[in-house]
């Protein structure tokens, strides 16, 4: 099954973003479509976003 990618909405038309996969579990850089995919337990990285874990 081919993966579909989407940015988040809040991002507009910027380029330095992370991606989502559809059906969920991959991330990538938006910059780099062609590079990396980082696999992820999409609800467990969510709350920890949501948590501020990766916060500057």
């Amino acid at each position: 099954m081919s993966q579909r990618w989407q940015k988040s909405s809040y991002s507009g038309q910027e380029t330095h973003c992370v991606e989502l996969s559809s059906p969920p579990g991959s991330i990538r850089d938006s910059k780099d479509p062609d590079g990396p995919v980082l696999e992820v337990d999409v609800t467990t990285f969510l709350r920890a976003v949501r948590s501020g874990r990766f916060g500057r």
